[in-house]
C-alpha cells in the first residue's frame, strides 16, 4: 500500500473535510508523479470520498434514530404535553440544522391554526400569529394534509399570501420553510415546521425525518387528549358518585344555586340576575326590595319568615342595603333557607362592588378635572390617555359648568347649617358625577358646589346645556340647582389652560344668576344680555350686538331704510317722538311708523327699561364697530 493510500485512510479516520482529500493528489503532482500514478490516486480519492459519504450518512441516520428513540421514550413517560412538544421541535431543529422550528395546532372552533411551540424564534408577532385554513404555507399544509417546502417564501405563489402572515414571517426573517402535517388517521390536527433565514433546499431525507417527528408529535397530542378525557370522565364519575351518595334533592339545589351565583359573580351579573337565578332554583319568586329589611335585620342575618314570605337581609359592615324576599314557598327547607341567605350575601357583595367601582370612577373623573383646573401644564399626552380610559371625547367642544344647590326660604344657622351644606354638596357631587358619566364628561366638587366639563351635543349651545343640566340635577335632587356655563372650549385637553379660565367665567355667570334672583335656573353669558357681555371672558361684542339689534340692522341693509339712525335719535331725544322728528327732519308720523316697525322686529317690550338699556348699549357698540371698519 502506497504512502498516498495511507493518507486517505488517515483522512477517513479523523473525519477530515472534503477539501482535504485533494491534498495527496496535489502533492504527488508537485513531486513529478507520472500519469498512471496520478490516475490511481484520483481513483483512490473518489473511493475514499464515497466511503466518507457513506460514513457520514450512517452517522446522520444514527443521530436521527437516536433522536426518534429519545422522543419515543419521552412519549412513554408522558407527563407534560408542552415539554414533549418542545423536545420534538428542538430535536427537529437540531437534526435538520435550521435556524428555527415551530409547531402549530388547528383550532376547530375558530376554523384556523395557531402557534403552539417555537424554537429559535425572536419575533413576538410571529409567535402569536394565527393562520386561516389555506392561508400561507402552514395553512396549505393543514388544509391538504401534504408536506410543502419552499426555498423562497415570498417568491412562492403556490399558496395564499396575506398581510398578517407575511408581516409575521418578515418580522422573523424567514426565507426557506418546510412544513409537514400532524395527522391522526385522516384528520390533520396541526403542522410541524423547520425554517431558515436564508435560501436553502430541503432534501428528501430531511422531509421524511420531519414527517417522523410530526408523527411522534401527533401521537403525543392524541395521548394527552386521551388522558385529559379520561381524567375528565373520572372527575365526572366522582361527582356523580357524590350526588348519588348524598341522594338529596335539597343538596342538588344548593349546589346548583352555588354554581350559578359563582358564574354570575365571575361574569359581572347584577342583583336582578341573582334574584332570577334563585327564583328558578327554589321554585318561587325572589325580588330585591327595600321593604322587609327591618324584619331581616332583627333576625341577625338569618332568613326569617314574614307571613307567607321569606326575607333575608342584604347588608354589609352593619349597613342594610335592602332585602331578598321569596314569595310562593312558605314551607322552606332549612338548606333552602341557607341558600336564600347565601344569595343575600352574594347580592351584598355585588352591590358593594358596584358602589366601589362607581366611586372609583367618580374619583378618577374628579382627579382629571382637578388637574385640568389646577395643573394645566401637565403632559397633554398623559391627560388624553386618562380621558380615553374614561371614554371622554377630548376632541369635541366642551362647556365648563358651575353648579350649586340654592334653597328657597330662610337659611339654617349654627351647626345644623354646616351639616346640611356638607350633605348638599355630597348629594350634588354624586348626581353631577352620574350625569358626567352618562354624558362622557368630567365632574368634581369645588368651591362649595360642583364643576362639570361636558361635551356639547349636535346643535346644542352652552345656554342649552346649562338649562338642561339645571333641570336634570334639580330633578334628581328635588332641590333647585343653579348652573352657570362658560363659552365653549374647543378640544380642552389640547388647551388645558383654557379650562380654568372657562371655570371662572362659569362661576361669574352662576353668581349673576343668584344676584338676579334666578336660582334654580341654568344660563350662559349669552342669556344675560349686557351683563353676560361683562361677565364673559370672550367679550363676544359682535354676538351681543347681533342678538340685541341684529334684526334691525339686517332690515336696514335689505330695505335701505333708516331704522338704526331713528333709534339713535329716539333715545338721544329722551324717547320723545316729537323731538326725534326735529332731529331727523321728518314728519312725526314717519317716526311713529319707523318705531312701529322696530317693535315688530324687536318685540313689544323693547321700550322696557332693561331692554331699552341693552338696545342703547348695542347701538353704541354697533356705531363703534362701523367707525372702526370705516377707518
Amino acid at each position: 500500500m502506497s504512502h498516498e493510500h495511507v493518507s486517505y485512510l488517515e483522512l477517513l479516520a479523523r473525519g477530515a473535510a472534503t477539501e482535504a482529500y485533494d491534498r495527496p493528489v496535489l502533492l504527488a503532482r508537485a513531486s513529478g508523479a507520472g500519469p498512471e500514478a496520478l490516475a490511481e490516486l484520483e481513483e483512490a480519492k473518489q473511493l475514499a470520498l464515497r466511503v466518507r459519504a457513506e460514513l457520514e450518512g450512517r452517522r446522520r441516520r444514527e443521530a436521527e434514530l437516536s433522536a426518534l428513540f429519545a422522543t419515543a421514550h419521552d412519549l412513554a413517560g408522558l407527563r407534560d404535553l408542552d415539554a414533549v412538544l418542545r423536545a420534538i421541535v428542538q430535536r427537529a431543529r437540531s437534526l435538520l440544522g435550521t435556524e428555527c422550528a415551530y409547531l402549530s395546532l388547528n383550532d376547530p372552533v375558530a376554523g384556523d391554526t395557531y402557534m403552539r411551540v417555537t424554537e429559535g424564534s425572536v419575533s413576538a408577532r410571529f409567535q402569536q400569529v394565527r393562520l386561516g385554513m389555506g392561508e400561507g404555507l402552514g395553512g396549505l399544509v393543514a388544509q391538504t394534509a401534504r408536506p410543502y417546502v419552499t426555498d423562497d417564501y415570498f417568491g412562492d405563489a403556490r399558496f395564499q399570501h396575506t398581510r398578517t402572515i407575511d408581516t409575521a414571517v418578515r418580522d422573523e426573517g424567514l426565507v426557506a420553510i418546510l412544513g409537514v402535517p400532524l395527522s391522526l388517521g385522516s384528520q390533520v390536527i396541526g403542522v410541524l415546521f423547520a425554517a431558515d433565514r436564508r435560501a436553502r433546499v430541503f432534501e428528501r431525507e430531511q422531509v421524511a425525518l420531519l414527517c417522523s417527528f410530526a408523527a411522534h408529535a401527533a401521537v403525543a397530542i392524541d395521548t394527552a387528549n386521551l388522558l385529559a378525557e379520561t381524567r375528565s370522565a373520572l372527575a365526572e364519575l366522582e361527582r356523580a358518585n357524590d350526588i348519588i351518595r348524598e341522594h338529596s334533592g335539597v343538596i342538588e339545589r344548593a349546589s346548583e344555586v352555588h354554581d350559578r351565583l359563582s358564574e354570575l359573580v365571575l361574569h359581572g351579573g347584577g342583583v336582578h340576575d341573582v334574584a332570577h337565578a334563585v327564583s328558578e332554583v327554589l321554585g318561587g319568586t325572589v325580588e330585591f326590595t327595600d321593604e322587609g329589611a327591618g324584619v331581616a335585620r332583627r333576625a341577625g342575618g338569618h332568613a326569617v319568615r314574614e307571613g307567607d314570605d321569606w326575607v333575608a337581609a342584604v347588608s354589609a359592615s352593619g349597613e342594610t342595603l335592602g332585602a331578598l324576599v321569596l314569595h310562593g314557598q312558605p314551607d322552606l327547607d332549612p338548606v333552602d333557607q341557607r341558600t336564600l341567605e347565601r344569595a343575600a350575601l352574594v347580592t351584598s357583595l355585588l352591590l358593594l362592588a358596584r358602589r366601589s367601582a362607581g366611586e372609583a370612577e367618580q374619583r378618577v373623573r374628579g382627579e382629571l378635572l382637578d388637574d385640568l383646573l389646577d395643573a394645566p401644564d401637565r403632559d397633554r399626552r398623559l391627560l388624553r390617555e386618562r380621558a380615553a380610559r374614561l371614554r371622554t371625547d377630548s376632541e369635541a367642544p366642551h362647556v365648563v359648568l358651575a353648579a350649586r344647590i340654592d334653597r328657597v326660604g330662610a337659611a339654617d344657622t349654627g351647626a345644623d347649617a354646616g351639616g346640611r351644606e356638607s350633605a348638599d354638596r355630597q348629594r350634588l357631587w354624586s348626581a353631577a358625577t352620574h350625569l358626567a358619566a352618562t354624558r362622557h364628561g368630567l365632574a368634581s366638587a369645588r368651591d362649595g358646589g360642583t364643576v362639570l366639563l361636558l361635551p356639547l351635543g349636535p346643535g346644542e349651545s352652552a345656554a342649552d346645556l346649562a338649562r338642561g343640566t339645571a333641570r336634570t340635577l334639580g330633578g334628581t335632587l328635588r332641590e333647585p340647582v343653579t348652573v352657570g356655563a362658560s363659552a365653549p372650549v374647543r378640544a380642552p385637553l389640547d388647551h388645558p389652560d383654557q379650562v380654568a379660565v372657562a371655570y371662572e367665567e362659569a362661576r361669574r355667570c352662576l353668581d349673576a344668576l343668584r344676584l338676579l334672583h334666578r336660582s334654580g335656573q341654568g344660563a350662559a353669558a349669552e342669556d344675560l344680555g349686557f351683563l353676560g357681555l361683562l361677565l364673559a371672558d370672550s367679550r363676544d361684542i359682535d354676538g351681543f350686538v347681533d342678538r340685541t339689534v341684529g334684526q334691525v340692522v339686517a332690515y336696514d341693509r335689505r330695505r335701505g331704510t333708516d331704522l338704526v339712525r331713528t333709534l339713535d335719535a329716539y333715545f338721544a331725544s329722551g324717547m320723545s317722538p316729537a323731538r326725534t322728528k326735529d332731529e331727523l327732519h321728518v314728519h312725526v308720523n314717519t317716526v311713529a311708523q319707523r318705531l312701529e316697525r322696530v317693535g315688530r322686529l324687536l318685540g313689544p317690550d323693547w321700550q322696557s327699561p332693561s331692554r331699552a338699556l341693552e338696545i342703547q348699549l348695542a347701538l353704541r357698540l354697533h356705531a363703534l364697530s362701523d367707525a372702526v371698519t370705516a377707518k
